[in-house]
């Protein structure tokens, strides 16, 4: 006679486990989008807000992004993240001018996107930390300036790492001119550009318009 008592299914551990991780991953996801757009709107956003904006409650939040400090460092992180996937695919072939003005042009789009962006993380990070988060875009356009100081087009009488700095706090102040409502962001790009060449060319060689 066979039982009329059936098996029951155990639940898989594992596959409880790894339900919770994905679960994670959609929080930490969201939380993040949600940050890069609260902060980059207003970067004194707090965290009550930033977890609305994700759907989430503060207790969540808190569980992955202990305080506000973190959560800011994280966003920026991820939107660096977001940036170094588009200007991977700037065409930096050529002439190094005119590969230089292809990556300004695309560099000052995700400087202006993020521009509120930079002024929650410079409230509440180190200048060493940003650097650090800058430090892969800044690699990129070291090579580049390696390759026209090579090929005679930028200047070799300051270091590149000099050059480097000059074109990242010109795109920086070109946001805080922006900011203070001295500079049209439609004209920054052009603004940015003609500086830093002027910077770039060496001393004596006209400027490349």
């Amino acid at each position: 006679m066979a039982s009329s008592t059936q098996t029951q299914k155990r639940p898989d551990p594992q596959a409880k486990s790894a339900g919770k991780r994905a679960d994670a991953q959609r929080n930490i996801a969201a939380i993040l989008d949600a940050a890069v757009s609260t902060l980059g709107r207003t970067p004194e956003a707090s965290v009550s807000e930033i977890a609305k904006a994700a759907g989430v409650g503060r207790v969540t939040l808190y569980g992955h992004f202990p305080n506000r400090t973190d959560l800011v460092d994280a966003a920026f992180a991820h939107a660096i993240e977001e940036g170094e996937r588009a200007l991977g695919q700037v065409d930096l072939d050529g002439d190094p001018r005119a590969a230089l003005s292809r990556l300004i042009a695309s560099s000052w789009h995700l400087v202006d996107r993020f521009r509120s962006l930079l002024l929650a993380a410079q409230s509440v990070l180190p200048a060493s930390r940003i650097r650090e988060l800058h430090a892969e875009p800044a690699a990129r356009v070291e090579r580049l300036v390696e390759r026209g100081r090579h090929q005679g087009v930028f200047r070799t009488d300051l270091p590149t790492s000099w050059l480097v700095g000059v074109m990242h706090s010109v795109m920086h102040s070109a946001a805080d001119e922006i900011n203070a409502g001295r500079v049209d962001t439609d004209d920054a790009a052009a603004f940015i550009t003609a500086t830093v060449l002027a910077s770039f060319t060496p001393p004596g060689e006209p400027v490349p318009r």
